[in-house]
């Protein structure tokens, strides 16, 4: 889970970028001035900075991401030469946010001459896991998640995966991915929810130069870039009626057209399909195609919200301890039994996700141990 500082003076502007980032998996932290910033600096490595032009960046070699409020060229160039690795304007487009932290996460590091001869003491944290996470638990309810997997996965049916925000949906398709046929093609994801309902269609089905204004050359689509494995198509009940009228023929006839074209595209993919959204009371009110529902929904697995598997809470804080630690280069901490009781009895509106943060956070700001005091005063 790649972390982001999120350094403005307004509050509101905190707010709403934390609220969409950690919605799209990332973990954050936020400061109004560089003096809060660089105490957090000092406590966590983090993999981006969002910053506003106002304030003065901390200089801990993070990449970091200029936000402004002025729209000039000079600005942008003061900010590309003190090192930002993009300019972004306010009010903040979020899809171009998030495709430029991804660019950012995705770029090598910057390495001074002497990196070699002197390399940091703190540990780099992979932006990308070699590997998938586990499926931490032995609940009952995690148990059959796991059983639907195994009897799923090798064979071609789609799969619709529903379950609360945060509750590991993703993960379980993944899972579905890496014990298919398919393990040694792609995994594309794309988050309905993420996109404006008038870019929804570029995004999945690719557009030819010239089919809109700003298409200034072809792009492939992700129905394409998934050709031969997977494609996860998260929150797809928040899809426009028209996107869902094309993706039911792309799933019907396995072919697609880049918007702008004429051209038919043949493409071999598996659809993965996940909601946090009832289907079926948003096909009662007019809202989502019922015949596209059964086309994605062969199999539907329900992934149980935390509070419904309280029990595997300490497998989970001890697994989350482990690799934060292992994130951060330090030693794991220790927690109290009522630390983990305490954690048990919490509702986890935001459920694994929120748990994660949570653990970090304990983990940043308690002393040798995680006691229950401790779970009290910062959670």
């Amino acid at each position: 889970m790649a972390k982001v500082l999120i350094l403005d003076r307004s509050k509101s502007v905190r707010n709403i970028l934390r609220e969409r980032l950690e919605y799209e998996g990332f973990s954050t932290e936020a400061a109004e001035d560089a003096r809060t910033a660089s105490e957090l600096c000092a406590k966590i490595p983090f993999d981006v900075i969002l910053s506003d032009t106002a304030c003065t960046v901390p200089d801990t070699g993070v990449p970091f991401i200029a936000l402004s409020s002025e729209a000039s060229i000079d600005s942008a160039v003061r900010a590309v030469r003190n090192g930002a690795r993009d300019y972004l304007t306010k009010p903040i487009d979020m899809n171009h946010l998030l495709e430029s932290i991804r660019q950012t996460l995705a770029a090598p590091a910057p390495q001074p001459a002497a990196a070699a001869a002197n390399p940091p003491v703190r540990r780099c944290r992979r932006a990308h896991p070699a590997e998938t996470e586990h499926i931490i638990g032995d609940s009952p309810q995690i148990e059959h998640v796991r059983r639907l997997i195994d009897k799923v996965a090798p064979c071609e049916a789609r799969v619709l995966i529903t379950g609360e925000n945060g509750t590991g949906k993703e993960l379980v398709a993944r899972w579905l991915h890496v014990k298919s046929a398919r393990a040694g093609g792609p995994f594309v994801e794309v988050n309905c929810a993420a996109i404006p309902s008038e870019l929804i269609e570029s995004e999945l089905f690719g557009h030819e130069r010239g089919a809109f204004t700003s298409a200034v050359k072809q792009r492939k689509g992700k129905f394409e870039q998934a050709d031969g494995g997977t494609l996860f198509m998260d929150e797809i009940g928040d899809m426009s009626p028209a996107a869902q009228a094309k993706v039911l023929r792309a799933l019907q006839e396995n072919r697609i057209s880049r918007v702008g074209g004429d051209k038919e595209i043949e493409v071999d993919v598996r659809v993965i399909a996940a909601t946090n959204k009832d289907l079926k009371e948003l096909i009662r009110r007019g809202e989502f195609r019922e015949d596209l529902y059964h086309r994605i929904g062969v199999v539907v697995i329900r992934v149980p919200a935390l509070r419904e598997h309280a029990g595997d809470i300490p497998q989970l804080v001890g697994h989350f301890i482990r690799t934060i630690s292992e994130e951060y280069g330090t030693a794991p901490k220790p927690i109290d039994r009522a630390a983990l009781e305490a954690l048990q009895g919490m509702p986890w509106s935001g459920n694994i996700r929120e748990l994660r943060n949570v653990v970090e956070r304990l983990i940043v700001l308690s002393g040798d141990r995680i006691t229950a005091d401790d779970v009290s005063l910062y959670c």
